[in-house]
């Protein structure tokens, strides 16, 4: 069995989530392909998706344009394991406002029921690293690095909370979609893609 994971490679993180999963791969002894993916072709063709931080409000509006947007969420609702980070996060949930501009009109998939806020923690210059745990999934320490990162101040029926931060809930899941307020692609601890290469895992079988 050989896994298909896909990066969203509209906007942001793409080579760091590209080199991030292939060393989860590699580490759990897996055989799988990671690619860069942008066309609803090819989206179509994934049994994990990653959408890595960058700028939500771009990532939206390019995957609206080119109609890879339906095609991620038809993939979502029909079980396929999604792993969101910053603005991936962002995408995933069905209402966004930003701390300083206020209520934003973007393109979002509508999959997780939770409030947010865009740029919680301030803006380029506040981005900070800081240890936060997500024992739910047996991650009992990790390395959060946060640019410019939302954080979920409500949570809906269904969605569980991974992980908090000075009260904020900065990490979440619910069924095979994580989102995560911080980059885990940036440090060299892969257990959060390992975590999720296993549900794609999962998923495929």
């Amino acid at each position: 069995m050989s896994l298909n994971v896909g990066v969203l490679s509209i906007q942001g993180d793409v080579e760091e989530n590209l080199l991030s999963t292939k060393t989860a791969l590699d580490e759990l002894g897996l055989d799988g392909k990671v690619y860069d993916v942008k066309t609803p072709e090819e989206i179509s063709q994934l049994d994990g998706l990653i959408i890595p931080g960058g700028e939500s409000t771009t990532i939206g509006q390019l995957s609206f344009v080119n109609g890879s947007l339906k095609v991620i969420k038809e993939k979502i609702e029909n079980g396929m394991p999604v792993l969101g980070i910053c603005a991936g996060m962002i995408m995933l949930s069905n209402s966004a406002s930003d701390r300083i501009m206020g209520k934003t009109d973007q393109p979002l998939l509508n999959i997780l029921d939770i409030k947010l806020e865009r740029n919680s923690f301030g803006r380029q210059k506040e981005s900070f690293e800081a240890d936060i745990s997500l024992d739910s999934i047996n991650i009992p320490k990790f390395n959060g690095v946060f640019i410019r990162a939302p954080s979920v101040s409500d949570v809906g029926s269904g969605v569980d909370v991974l992980s908090k931060f000075n009260e904020r809930i900065v990490a979440i899941k619910k069924d095979n979609v994580i989102g995560t307020a911080f980059h885990p692609e940036l440090t060299p601890d892969t257990s959060l893609h390992k975590y999720f290469i296993n549900l794609v895992k999962s998923f495929k079988n």
